[in-house]
């Protein structure tokens, strides 16, 4: 009998999002029907002209296409070597790109019927669900424009205005299926940390929802005026109970016995392991819940574990649906800014950085073990005393989005220096030198002063720095976290990265852009939560500016690993060269790669690390192994030899959603970098 109503729901959610889709195609063609381009009945829209033509492409994408490059990144933000992309044509040129990388991510990899990315495992797909209500959000704040009412005659609707509505809802159908089509029956017995992954999805999706509908659908009393909410609105408490639900769940991960609290990794393991991203997911899971959970009156997504078989309790069912507290035997949290969620975040920071969890060039590493643990069915150490050396770029990025909600929450300005000086820690572990990085950034000492305040502003490169347009033998020059200002995994020059390291870089990415948008110079909410005084949100802003040359180096350089179709490669550091290089074609090139897989990973790979996330067993190469039959020193199968051309990214796993979604991710943090990028000090 459950199952045929379980089935039953599922059918009408399916048709529901159908009718829909069908709904809004229709809705927006008739508002536009009889109505020229340039009709304007008076209404002001406050779509600017200068915005015309936003999604039409102006180039083809080809295979191993690059954008001109300039001797100097600062330089050519700052308006030389062709021109600044600060200039409204390159600006919409990166929101272009941004819209193109989306379309090729859904159109070849999301199943509409399925509600689902085919070819993701559970947590990669909650990340490409991110990835989607992010790239919505820069879509939907990419024109001022205001709705009319449902088919009101006598209100205008520009035409660009009507594309970026048209793809918003779109993909936002597409959001909708996925939140009926992912698994969460199986993430449910995952790990803590594919939980929470879910949580930041939904919670981003809400803030897309909310984001969405105050600029584009203001309310308004009088709703003779035409004004209606947006549909979306519906979908947020749906969002908001899935997000609470995979919270509880995570939850139960964090433990004060062993290493004096912390979140561990996995239930399902016989050894602890209190990794850096479990514990950065569960900072920014929670203050995240604190600052955009909208309220959750749903006891449960599933039956009580109390009802009697016999007696189900139809009127408490009943009751649920309606949202009345009498619904509901236990408390169940039904606003935002609960202090719960904003002390979880504040705890779990405090013991992660106390966690001696950075290594030596302030850099994340992945996480530790318990000596002896399980010995004599003991807690051995009861200590995280054996830490995995290893770097991954997702480490570093999770935390920032956490360490930005945590001042918006507190108020503390030191959760905006910490994050400041990881990015600073990460930029120059990619090796970059067109621009030097001062160590920090200080902003309770800019309060007290008249000018802004980082130790050592950033200059231009000194003579006879490499530029980045060079890629010979210094590719191989590895600083930690990639080589010549191009962030990179260590398993993407060997062609080896599991689903989980083709997914790393876009997620740095996305959460770098989370934090560096513009501070609130408002409370979103009095006396919960803090906003930024004049002097602080010039000096984020400022500081955030002086990455966008990095930013913009790395979102050229995947864009120049796409292929044919438009899909992003994994390895952005891929030397152009040898991208359709035949097989005969070798020479110095088949040097090259000897070099860098015999000596690069003896010399890169540190101490005690062991790479969880990849392929191990075929990173450690020697010549030995070398010799071994169908094996090439590249990375590349038999077949690949054989297929005529021999593209790097086309190696191991090849192009995939996960390596789109990092294009997506990348290109996305282009566009907002440049739209928020100011030369000018305030």
């Amino acid at each position: 009998m459950v199952i045929f109503r379980i089935a039953g729901i599922g059918r009408r959610a399916w048709a529901f999002v159908l009718l829909l889709s069908i709904f809004a195609t229709l809705a927006f063609a008739l508002q536009s029907e009889g109505r020229p381009y340039g009709y304007d009945s008076g209404h002001e829209t406050g779509y600017e002209t200068e915005n015309q033509n936003v999604l039409h492409p102006i180039r083809p994408i080809g295979s191993g296409q690059r954008l001109p490059e300039p001797k100097s990144y600062n330089s050519y933000l700052k308006g030389q070597y062709g021109g600044s992309p600060f200039s409204p044509s390159a600006v919409t040129n990166a929101l272009q790109e941004l819209h193109a990388a989306l379309s090729t991510m859904q159109t070849f990899y999301f199943s509409l019927w399925l509600g689902k990315w085919t070819t993701a495992i559970d947590w990669t797909a909650a990340i490409m669900g991110t990835h989607v209500s992010a790239a919505l959000s820069s879509l939907s704040h990419s024109l001022p424009y205001t709705m009319p009412g449902t088919f009101d005659k006598d209100r205008k609707l520009d035409v660009e205005a009507q594309m970026i509505e048209n793809e918003i809802n779109k993909y936002f159908t597409q959001s909708i299926t996925y939140f009926f089509g992912e698994d969460h029956f199986a993430i449910r017995n995952q790990a803590y940390d594919d939980m929470l992954w879910v949580v930041l999805g939904w919670l981003e999706g809400i803030q897309f929802i909310n984001g969405h509908s105050e600029m584009h659908y203001p309310l308004s009393s009088d709703r003779a005026q035409g004004e209606s909410e947006w549909h979306g609105r519906q979908f947020a408490p749906a969002f908001a109970h899935r997000a609470r639900i995979f919270y509880e769940l995570a939850s139960k991960g964090w433990d004060w016995k062993l290493c004096g609290g912390g979140m561990n990794w996995n239930p399902h393991t016989r050894l602890p392991y209190k990794n850096a991203i479990t514990n950065e997911l569960f900072i920014s899971a929670s203050i995240g819940m604190y600052l955009h959970f909208t309220g959750d009156t749903n006891c449960s997504p599933f039956m009580g574990a109390g009802d009697n078989k016999d007696d189900p309790g139809w009127k408490k069912l009943r009751s649920q649906e309606r949202g009345d507290d009498e619904g509901c035997d236990y408390g169940v949290p039904r606003a935002t800014y609960d202090p719960i969620y904003l002390s979880a975040a504040i705890n779990g920071y405090k013991w992660l950085k106390d966690s001696g969890m950075k290594n030596t060039h302030g850099l994340y590493v992945d996480g530790f073990h318990i000596k002896d643990y399980g010995k004599n069915n003991s807690i051995g150490t009861g200590k995280c005393d054996e830490r995995n050396e290893m770097v991954y770029t997702y480490n570093q990025g999770v935390l920032l989005s956490g360490l930005r909600g945590l001042w918006e929450g507190t108020g503390r300005v030191e959760y905006l220096e910490d994050a400041h000086e990881l990015i600073r820690n990460v930029i120059r572990a990619t090796g970059w030198t067109d621009t030097k990085i001062s160590p920090s950034v200080s902003f309770s000492l800019a309060e007290h002063d008249t000018k802004s305040h980082h130790d050592g502003p950033l200059s231009e490169p000194e003579s006879g720095s490499p530029s980045p347009e060079n890629e010979s033998a210094s590719t191989t020059q590895w600083s930690g976290l990639g080589s010549h200002g191009i962030l990179t995994e260590l398993c993407d020059p060997y062609g080896t990265c599991s689903q989980n390291g083709q997914t790393f870089k876009g997620i740095f990415f996305h959460h770098l852009t989370t934090f560096c948008a513009p501070l609130p110079t408002s409370a979103a909410m009095p006396g919960k939560t803090f906003f930024a005084s004049k002097v602080t949100a010039a000096l984020h802003k400022r500081s955030c500016g002086e990455y966008a040359a990095w930013v913009v180096l790395n979102a050229q350089k995947a864009m120049g690993t796409r292929d044919t179709r438009g899909r992003f490669g994994t390895w952005w550091g891929a030397p152009s060269g040898i991208v359709g290089m035949r097989v005969d074609d070798e020479g110095e090139r088949e040097k090259f790669h000897r070099t860098l897989i015999r000596k690069g990973m003896s010399h890169v790979l540190p101490l005690n690390a062991m790479d969880y996330r990849n392929h191990p067993s075929t990173l450690l190469r020697d010549e030995q192994t070398e010799g071994e039959p169908n094996i090439d020193i590249t990375g590349m199968k038999e077949q690949d030899f054989n297929s005529g051309n021999r593209d790097l990214n086309d190696r191991g796993r090849g192009r995939t959603v996960e390596t789109q979604g990092g294009g997506v991710a990348v290109v996305r943090a282009m566009w907002e970098f440049l739209r928020n990028y100011d030369n000018d000090d305030e």
